[in-house]
């Protein structure tokens, strides 16, 4: 998925410019994370690293590119002329996907020439911002339906094809056990899943005749939507059906319900599919899910196998932003920070450090400089040195494993998604101490 390098802010070209201008090419350091996190997120998972590096490395400029920014008269030739040589030449550190994060915390690094690494931000936040936004509400679903099939439904809702896309793979990677969305099966090897549509039971003379060809057309993907018409009446219609099709050796998997109460529809339908010897045909609901309403589904105790997880997913509905950032915390050598009223930021590059309890669940966050060396597991690791990869990222397969198993360190409150709670980052010393160098000289020169 190859990112034009124009799909940025136009105040980033200017920028640029500025510093090409007065020769500002010294190395900058960026920092992207989260400032705050959104009611009742108690924690977040990091996703997205690898759309970030396939952005870097092949960050370049088409002559279309450049005569087009010609054309748009806010730039000079000579900067014109510098563009067609950058590329990606810098260094990136970033937090693993899959990793649980918290509010405050770098999830990536940029270190580049300046006028480059200003260049990146509009992307990068665009990347990360979504990837994991959307990780960290389709995990909150994983938590409240631990045991169920839960598919990404959403893509005809997704604010664009590339939304789909990686809403798909972030999905994925946080628990989530496959996609309706075929590409995102081609690009990412997420599983895929499918039933019928209405239009397709619609289409027939009888719910019957839908029913039966599709089940022949596709005998080994027999789930049926059965609340076209009536529910209950489609699932005895299923029941009745059922022999013919197991003569065909084609065993009916599951049925669909996509509308009206569904705790009631649930309990009914299992109660049919049940007096008709239909005991192991799966249960799977959908219609604008989230991790409230299967709360609730599950505290009413229906009989469901899975679950279509859709618009509320996609777009995170709920809260569809991070507050986040992507800021200078260095510039030749020297820290740099925001001091701006509740927008102030740390300077410097930096580790997290992450400790846990006797037990395994996690304890508290450190934030530190980078040289510092404190107890606990460093989150930030090097990714990419002088613009080339120092080795293979792991495969979404591996992600995915990798934020299961951080699941299990989060303590129990974390877990559930009507309660809030707070986790502790605390600010070390050695990260205090250069914040107050900094801001001396800062003010001796303003």
């Amino acid at each position: 998925m190859k990112t034009s390098p124009l799909f940025t802010d136009l105040y980033q070209f200017t920028m640029m410019q500025g510093y090409f201008d007065q020769q500002m090419e010294q190395t900058a350091i960026f920092e992207f994370f989260v400032r705050k996190l959104p009611d009742q997120r108690n924690f977040l998972i990091a996703a997205g690293l690898q759309q970030v590096i396939e952005y870097l490395e092949n960050l370049s400029f088409s002559d279309e590119d450049i005569n087009y920014l010609r054309t748009t008269g806010f730039f000079h030739d000579q900067f014109l002329a510098y563009l067609k040589d950058v590329t990606f030449v810098g260094n990136v550190h970033g937090v693993p996907e899959g990793t649980v994060v918290f509010a405050g915390e770098p999830l990536i690094r940029i270190t580049a020439p300046l006028p480059v690494a200003q260049l990146v931000e509009t992307r990068i936040i665009n990347i990360l911002m979504f990837q994991t936004m959307i990780a960290s509400k389709a995990v909150r679903m994983r938590l409240t339906a631990p045991d169920e099939v839960l598919i990404d439904f959403g893509l005809r809702r997704a604010h664009g094809e590339e939304a789909g896309l990686l809403a798909a793979r972030a999905g994925y990677l946080a628990g989530l056990n496959g996609t309706a969305t075929v590409e995102a099966g081609l690009l990412f090897d997420i599983p895929l899943f499918g039933t019928m549509a209405h239009s397709f039971v619609q289409a027939h003379d009888s719910e019957m005749e839908a029913f039966r060809n599709f089940a022949k057309s596709q005998p080994d993907n027999v789930v049926l939507l059965i609340d076209t018409y009536d529910t209950e009446k489609g699932a005895e219609k299923v029941v009745a059906l059922a022999p013919e099709l197991l003569a065909d050796d084609i065993v009916i998997k599951g049925v669909r319900i996509d509308s009206g109460d569904l705790v009631v529809s649930a309990r009914k339908v299992r109660a049919i599919l049940d007096r008709g010897g239909l005991q192991n045909t799966k249960i799977f609901l959908s219609s604008s899910l989230d991790e409230y309403s299967l709360s609730a589904i599950k505290t009413a105790d229906a009989p469901v196998d899975g679950y279509g997880i859709g618009t509320k997913m996609i777009t995170s509905s709920d809260y569809p932003f991070l507050d986040c950032s992507y800021k200078l915390v260095e510039y030749d050598g020297k820290g740099r920070r925001k001091r701006s009223a509740a927008k102030e930021t740390w300077p410097g590059p930096k580790q997290v450090y992450r400790q846990y309890d006797d037990n395994g669940f996690l304890q508290k966050d450190i934030l530190t400089v980078e040289t510092d060396t404190l107890p606990g597991r460093p989150l930030i690791e090097v990714v990419m040195q002088n613009g080339k990869l120092l080795h293979q990222l792991p495969s979404l397969m591996e992600s995915r494993e990798h934020a299961q198993a951080e699941l299990v360190t989060l303590p129990k409150p974390f877990r559930q998604v009507n309660t809030s709670a707070s986790y502790t980052l605390e600010i070390s010393s050695a990260l205090r101490l250069l914040t107050e160098k900094v801001d001396a000289v800062r003010d001796a020169v303003a």
